[in-house]
Formats: C-alpha cells, structure tokens, sequence
C-alpha cells in the first residue's frame, strides 16, 4: 500500500490554540459503506442502530445515514464479509470540532440546528459545510466528528478556522 500524507497535515501545523472551540485531525481508519435493510449486519452481531444514529462496538462505530445506508468505522481495518460494502477508507478523512463553541463553529457554515434538543449526541447525518458534503456525528455533547473527502478536507478545515477567528486572541 502506498503511504499517503495526511490530508490535513499542512492545515494543522500553523493551527492556532483556540479552547473554546479544537479542531483535530484524526488519524486514517477503516471506512466501508454498507447498503443493507440491517438484516444481514444484524446477523453477524452488529447492533443496528436508528436512521440517523450511531451505534459503537468493540472499537468499530456504525452510523445509519438512510434506510438502507450505513458507514463503518473501525480502526482495525477488520471489514466483515458483505457483498454489499464498499471500501472508501482512502476517499475519505476525519476531523473533530470540541469545545463550548463547537456548535457555533460548525454553524458558521452549516445550516442544521446543533442544539442538543434537536441533534442529540449519537445523532448523525450527510449535510452540507459550505460547499463541501460532510457525515457530521455528534459523539459528545460538546465534540462532533466530521468525515469529509481528502479533497475537500483542506477547505472544511479553512472554513471552521474561518469561524474559530472570532474566538482567538
């Protein structure tokens, strides 16, 4: 396999600090989209989580983007065996926002309501950044995940420092 730079690593090196609102390039992980009714993940001991929802197991997550949708995240690169999965874990990054002003990072360019009434934690879903298509996750009250492809990375990542600006200094 070829070793690839991280898509993200000259945006993080000239990051400032900014507490009220991280941002973090995560490392490389598997990715696999999964079209299903759930059946079949069901029946190899996934917990099939809600539409819009994510579920964790054994340092594997599962996010149900539709109703026959899914994308697993699992950081061994065990991929189970479907005829149905697609493996896009060189197409695409991850990246976190945390912090008290995460959400109004975020809202800078998103559109969604983030309050935690209508986009509780576990909750997921495709959305627009900007002009970028993103999978926000929120994971925490206060952290998102954000999986974006490698070449819109460098961009999500300008916009949410555009928004953190406010809060430097």
């Amino acid at each position: 396999m070829v070793d690839r730079m991280h898509p993200l690593a000259k945006s993080t090196s000239g990051s400032p600090d900014c507490p009220v609102a991280q941002l973090v390039a995560l490392p490389p992980i598997g990715r696999l989209i999964i079209r299903s009714d759930g059946t079949a993940l069901a029946s190899i001991g996934f917990e099939v989580p809600d539409i819009c929802r994510a579920t964790l197991s054994g340092g594997r997550s599962l996010l149900r983007l539709g109703p026959d949708e899914f994308l697993l995240l699992t950081s061994d690169n065990r991929a189970p065996a479907l005829a149905s999965a697609v493996d896009v874990s060189h197409r695409d990054t991850a990246l976190t926002v945390s912090g008290q002003r995460a959400t109004w990072v975020i809202n800078a360019f998103c559109a969604l309501d983030l309050h935690q009434a209508a986009f509780p934690v576990g909750m997921c879903t495709r959305t627009l950044l900007g002009k970028a298509e993103i999978v926000l996750w929120r994971t925490g009250a206060e952290i998102f995940r954000i999986e974006v492809a490698r070449s819109f990375a460098p961009y999500v990542w300008a916009c949410l420092e555009e928004a953190r600006r406010e809060f430097l200094g």
